[in-house]
């Protein structure tokens, strides 16, 4: 497969984390990878330590902006002619209570994390129906999933982005584009490890039937298998990608392990 009929990639907060270790990922597959992130110096670096000169492009770009969304999709046209994937995995969070979270940072957490991915569907779908169909895959949250302390604005942004991926799923379709959503549980991410104190690491594993953290690559797995042709009859569909976070609900600690009994 050579660089101008091998698949094209979108990853939008690619710079680092699990978009980074995403567009790692489909290159290692031979695809082309764009990636897109506010942080134009952190992209800059990123894109270089992927080491993949002509088969790797950085956007800088805010993805709730709408002017230079389609700018960014449109440089993306010109450089590598075709789109077959999209990864909105970019997302900001103020984990705070209701009643400390200001407004201005509702509107943010809405804007990046929902109004994002809408005005990244809009800016895409016509290039991937043009080259017969493709797939995207919409980075939610076990916070959109389930209810938790300190996320009002970030799970209900999560929430909606799922709802969203089955709206997508349901319209786009019918042009052959297939929608999904990965909704990543803990995950062992640089921030994570900046500030989940060993006493919040503690609590999680105990709540994690898999007891650990996800690792960033186990999150592109799962966000490259729904890109590929391996995936082709799911649509419409959030996967958990938690250790089994979501399925095990409230847990007692006292009920697990030497406390049980």
């Amino acid at each position: 497969m050579n660089d101008q009929s091998s698949p094209v990639a979108l990853i939008t907060g690619a710079a680092r984390g699990i978009g980074l270790a995403t567009a790692g990922r489909f290159l290692s597959e031979g695809w082309r990878v764009a990636l897109l992130d506010i942080e134009a110096a952190l992209l800059e670096e990123a894109v270089a330590s992927l080491q993949a000169p002509g088969r790797s492009l950085a956007l800088p770009c805010d993805v709730a902006d709408g002017a230079g969304v389609r700018a960014s999709v449109a440089a993306l046209e010109a450089h590598f002619g075709r789109l077959d994937a999209v990864v909105n995995n970019a997302g900001t969070a103020a984990f705070k209570p209701l009643l400390e979270t200001t407004d201005e940072e509702w509107g943010r957490i809405l804007a990046v994390n929902l109004t994002g991915p809408f005005l990244i569907a809009k800016a895409t779908a016509a290039l991937l129906q043009r080259d017969g169909g493709g797939a995207m895959v919409n980075i939610t949250s076990i916070s959109g999933l389930r209810a938790s302390t300190l996320r009002a604005a970030y799970g209900t942004s999560k929430a909606g982005l799922a709802h969203l991926t089955k709206q997508l799923a349901v319209e786009l379709g019918e042009v052959g584009i297939r929608v999904n959503a990965v909704a990543p549980g803990p995950v062992d991410t640089a921030m994570a490890k900046a500030v989940h104190s060993p006493a919040i690491r503690a609590d999680y594993h105990d709540a994690i039937p898999l007891n650990r953290y996800g690792l960033e690559e186990e999150l592109a797995e799962a966000i490259f298998f729904l890109c590929s042709p391996r995936a082709s009859y799911i649509t419409g569909q959030v996967l958990a990608v938690d250790g089994g976070f979501d399925a095990a609900g409230i847990g007692l600690p006292t009920l697990r392990g030497k406390g049980r009994g």
